[in-house]
C-alpha cells in the first residue's frame, strides 16, 4: 500500500513561489497546442506539456523502466545505484538527485526535492495497489504535478514500453526496447511449452535474506519470473507483498525439498554447501543451488522491473539447456548494449554469472 505524504511548509512555499514567479500564461489555442492529455492504466486523464523534458520515478521498479527508455529526461533517481554496480551507468546520470520512493519499507519520497527538481511528471510502473487512483490524485492536487500509473508485469513490460513512449515522447527508443522484451518473452514462452511437454518442468525456490529463509512464494508479484521458469515449491496460503518475501521455518524447507534452490545476492549462498542443515536438502546434496546474478539490480527481482527479463534468460540456459537455443552471454550482452549503452566484457560476465551455473 502506498503510504500517507503530506507536505511542509517549504514544499507549499516552493510551490507558491512558482506559481507567482512563473511566465504568464497563453491564452487560446497557443495555451491549447501547449499540452496534451494522456491516459493512464488506471483510466485517469492528466494533462502533460506537449513535449515532456523532465520525469520523475516512483521507485526503483519505475526507475529500472524508465532509464533505459530516457535517463536524459530524469530529475532523479528514486535511489542511487550503489557505489559497486556504478560503472554500468553512464558518468553524466551519476549524480542525479535523490528523491526517495512513494510505497514500500524504505522510506517515503521527498516531496521538497521533487519540487526543487521540477518534473513534468511523475511515473509510477508496476502492479496496481488498492487505492492507487485516489492516492494519486491526492498528489497531484498536492503538488500541482501530474501522477501517472502504467501496469507493468513480466509478460506485460513490451506494452508498458510502448505507454511509456507514448507518455516521454521517446517512442522510437520504446518500441525498440518493446520489440526485445516480446522476443525474449517469445523464446521463454516457448521453451517453458517443450519444457512442459516432455514433463520437465524443475520444482524451483528462490530464497533471501540473511538466514536464507525468506522466499517468493508462488503467487507474489515478485515471484512472476520463478513461477514462469519453473514450479514454484513455496505454495503458501497468505502470500507477502513485500520485496523481503515470505519468512519460514527450515522444516517447511525440508519439506519442500525443491530440486533447485536459487539464492539472492548477500544470501547464504556460500555458506550452505557445508552446513550439516543445509545439506540436507536435495538440491544443495546434489549441487543444484545458485547465486542469483546481480548489477546494476538483481536479474529475478529486487526491483520486481524489467531486468527480470535477464533472470529468465539465464534460468532458460541453467534449467532448460536442452531447449534453449541461442547464447546467454550473447543475450546479455544484447541486454546492457541496449538498455544502459554498456558494452559487457568476458570478465564482466564472468564476473555477473560467477556463482549462477
Amino acid at each position: 500500500m502506498i503510504k500517507k505524504i503530506t507536505l511542509g511548509l517549504f514544499a507549499v512555499s516552493l510551490m507558491l513561489c512558482g506559481c507567482q514567479s512563473g511566465q504568464p500564461q497563453s491564452s487560446g489555442q497557443e495555451a491549447e497546442a501547449q499540452v496534451r492529455p494522456f491516459t493512464d492504466s488506471l483510466g485517469r486523464t492528466v494533462t502533460l506539456p506537449e513535449t515532456v523534458t523532465k520525469v520523475a520515478v516512483s521507485g526503483p521498479l519505475t526507475q529500472t523502466y524508465v532509464f533505459p527508455l530516457c535517463p536524459e529526461l530524469l530529475a532523479g533517481y528514486s535511489r542511487a545505484f550503489a557505489s559497486d554496480v556504478t560503472k554500468y551507468i553512464p558518468e553524466e546520470y551519476l549524480s542525479l538527485p535523490e528523491l526517495g520512493q512513494l510505497y514500500g519499507g524504505k522510506g517515503t519520497m521527498d516531496l521538497e526535492a521533487l519540487l526543487a527538481a521540477a518534473p513534468d511528471v511523475v511515473i509510477d510502473v508496476g502492479d496496481e495497489k488498492n487505492g492507487m487512483a485516489e492516492e494519486l490524485d491526492d498528489l497531484s492536487d498536492q503538488t500541482g504535478i501530474p501522477f501517472v500509473h502504467i501496469n507493468a508485469s513480466v509478460t506485460t513490460a513490451a506494452d508498458a514500453y510502448r505507454r511509456l513512449g507514448e507518455l516521454t515522447g521517446k517512442t522510437g527508443k520504446a518500441e525498440e526496447l518493446a520489440q526485445w522484451c516480446e522476443r525474449t518473452l517469445a523464446a521463454m514462452n516457448s521453451i517453458m511449452a517443450r519444457a512442459d511437454a516432455d514433463g520437465a518442468r524443475k520444482r524451483i525456490i528462490y530464497c533471501l535474506g540473511d538466514k536464507g529463509l525468506n522466499c517468493m512464494a508462488e503467487g507474489s508479484y515478485h515471484a512472476e519470473t520463478v513461477n514462469m521458469m519453473g514450479d514454484n515449491a513455496a505454495k503458501l496460503d497468505d502470500v507477502a507483498s513485500s520485496g523481503a518475501g515470505n519468512e519460514i521455518d527450515f522444516e517447511q524447507l525440508l519439506l519442500w525439498d525443491p530440486e533447485v534452490i536459487l539464492f539472492d545476492v548477500n544470501s547464504v549462498y556460500s555458506a550452505v554447501g557445508s552446513d550439516p542443515a543445509w545439506t540436507q536438502l536435495s538440491a544443495v546434496k546434489n549441487g543444484t543451488y545458485y547465486e542469483v546474478p546481480y548489477g546494476p539490480y538483481g536479474w529475478l527481482s529486487s526491483p520486481p522491473s524489467v531486468q527480470r527479463y535477464l533472470g529468465m534468460l539465464w534460468l532458460g540456459a541453467l534449467l532448460y539447456p536442452e531447449y534453449a537455443e541461442y547464447d546467454l552471454k550473447t543475450e546479455v550482452r544484447e541486454y546492457y548494449r541496449l538498455f544502459y549503452g554498456y558494452e559487457l566484457s568476458d570478465s564482466d560476465y564472468e564476473e555477473l554469472t560467477a556463482n549462477a551455473f
